[in-house]
């Protein structure tokens, strides 16, 4: 299992200078830590976030690799939104963030 910190730099290299997000992002890893995009800037902080995401470590990876639909996802509680409309108008962003992380 890839630890908080490699998948923190993993993100940190795939967002580069920006995340083209608009808005800060923060994964909830259920227990397992936080990481928080805003702009460029990475970090582990559990700080508010425009939108939160809160998924296990091992499904953020199968969303990465094409193989959790993010609607099954949702409605099967295995990733939970703070604001669905939010997350639905950056979805290219995000899948474009998760499938480097996969």
């Amino acid at each position: 299992m890839t630890t908080l910190q490699e998948l923190t730099e993993r993100v940190t290299q795939a967002v580069g200078e920006d995340a083209g997000l608009g808005k800060s992002f923060k994964v909830d890893l259920r227990g397992e830590g936080f990481i928080h995009i805003e702009g460029g800037a990475v970090s582990n902080d559990d700080k508010p976030a425009d939108l939160t995401v809160s998924i296990s470590q091992k499904d953020l990876k199968a969303l990465g690799k094409g193989e959790l639909n993010p609607m099954t996802a949702v409605i099967t509680g295995r990733l939970k939104v703070s604001d669905m409309g939010l997350a639905m108008s950056l979805q290219p962003q995000m899948q474009a963030l998760f499938a480097k992380l996969g």
